[in-house]
């Protein structure tokens, strides 16, 4: 398939305005633009055709374009990145497959989106695929104390014995009611906001109203299973990989310092 990554952007983040220009060092204190490490990641994907940075934002544009990426201007009024991914769609001629990485997240291991342009070669009954990581103990632990104070600390997925999805949510789902030792299994996955598309699902994405449940979670993968697309849940492993996205001006020491501990210039 032709696939192009599609790395969403926008200048006026509420929680962090600016943000795809935010400078971040490497591990040898090369500072470079969030946007800029987000795109080095998508084009170590071995998979892709194309990567490209789709924008509102003449600032984020001229910025990219300087370290040689390809861009795509989009509406002001995208909602989400699977919207923007939509409003791009129309300058990607042939393009089979959309890849969403998003512009926030650098860390994204490249075996992810390698992952899912396989899971989606053939698999004509999915819709879209994005990645499930299986919890261990400890990272349960953290998402059962976080809910249990009032905090989100992750979105988890459940899904069926093909891996159709059946739910996400920012609750820490399937209910499970105890802890689990370090050498069991943990049932809980917790999903990685990267996405792959069908284009016909792209579109048919941005023309439908926006879910209950999407809203109410604040989930945007919510959108397909609320109007019966499906969507596959790839399992992926970490490889003793730490992927933060940077979300809050907070997140900046830890992601340098997970750029640092993976060798990432």
């Amino acid at each position: 398939m032709s696939t192009t990554i599609v790395i969403p952007a926008r200048y006026a983040s509420t929680r962090y305005p600016g943000k795809p220009l935010v400078e971040l060092k490497g591990a040898s204190g090369e500072a470079k633009s969030l946007i800029r490490r987000s795109w080095e990641a998508g084009m170590q994907a071995k998979g892709a055709d194309r990567v490209v940075v789709a924008t509102d934002d003449e600032r984020i544009a001229d910025h990219a374009r300087g370290f040689g990426a390809e861009v795509v201007m989009t509406p002001d009024t995208c909602r989400n990145g699977t919207e923007r991914c939509a409003a791009a769609l129309p300058q990607l001629p042939g393009t089979e497959l959309v890849v969403n990485l998003q512009g926030d997240a650098p860390l994204t291991p490249v075996w992810f989106l390698d992952a899912l342009i396989d899971a989606m070669s053939g698999a004509e009954e999915f819709a879209a695929a994005t990645p499930v990581l299986r919890c261990d103990a400890e990272a349960h632990r953290r998402f059962t104390e976080d809910r249990a104070a009032g905090r989100v600390g992750g979105t988890t997925a459940v899904f069926d014995r093909n891996g159709r999805a059946l739910y996400f949510s920012k609750e820490v789902i399937p209910y499970t009611g105890r802890m689990f030792t370090a050498d069991e299994p943990c049932p809980v996955f917790h999903h990685v906001g990267v996405y792959a598309y069908r284009p016909d699902a792209l579109r048919a994405y941005a023309e439908w109203p926006e879910g209950r449940y999407e809203a109410w979670e604040g989930l945007e993968q919510l959108r397909f299973l609320e109007n019966g697309a499906a969507v596959k849940c790839v399992e992926v492993e970490a490889r003793g990989r730490d992927f933060w996205e940077l979300n809050n001006p907070v997140d900046v020491a830890r992601v340098e310092g997970a750029l640092a501990a993976a060798g990432i210039d």
